[in-house]
């Protein structure tokens, strides 16, 4: 019996990966693939930290949205934002607007900005085990690792914000730090 579902072209995937055409899209394409780079690893902790509390359609949707108000999550542009910027972003449409995940977002790119050796370089120190089993079902697929805890724990150290496990753990999975495509997903043998 398969855990994961068959999706509108009979491949069998992760079982959020079939709940919407966005989530397909996002599922076979990125969830799950190595991202490297300051920029896009500083772009995937801040959309981590605003989908806090709330869906990740939420925020899958409103993405472009979000690149648009944070200067394409650009480190250097987003960590000389100012008190103008962080109330043109509350009054933004296109993004989540809420003040503690703005100012967040704006104090870890100052964050990103100090850092000795880079974001890349801390945020993949953590990367899980290659060999580790594949999940049958997504009961196996954790919340937590001892990993995305040591992660979270690093990045407040050197002054991130909304970055607890839980939240580490998703930008795990979504950066390929980790492969919790199922066994049977069609996109396990090719993430990661």
């Amino acid at each position: 019996m398969n855990a994961s579902a068959p999706g509108p072209d009979g491949l069998l995937r992760c079982p959020w990966g079939v709940t919407a055409d966005d989530y397909r899209e996002y599922h076979d394409t990125e969830w799950g693939r190595p991202v490297h780079g300051e920029d896009p690893l500083f772009e995937r902790i801040c959309l981590e930290a605003f989908q806090s509390g709330l869906s990740w359609i939420t925020i899958l949707r409103r993405r472009e949205g979000f690149r648009a108000a944070f200067a394409g999550f650009r480190i250097a542009e987003v960590a000389r934002f100012t008190e103008q910027d962080a109330a043109r972003l509350l009054a933004d449409p296109g993004i989540i607007r809420n003040r503690a995940k703005i100012e967040a977002a704006i104090a870890n790119a100052r964050a990103a900005e100090a850092l000795s050796g880079g974001l890349d370089a801390l945020v993949w120190r953590f990367a899980g085990d290659p060999d580790r089993p594949a999940p049958r079902t997504p009961a196996e697929v954790p919340a937590v690792t001892p990993e995305s805890t040591a992660l979270a724990k690093e990045l407040k150290r050197n002054g991130f914000r909304f970055v607890g496990p839980t939240t580490a753990y998703a930008l795990m999975q979504a950066c390929g730090l980790v492969n919790d495509h199922l066994a049977d997903c069609h996109v396990r043998r090719t993430a990661g």
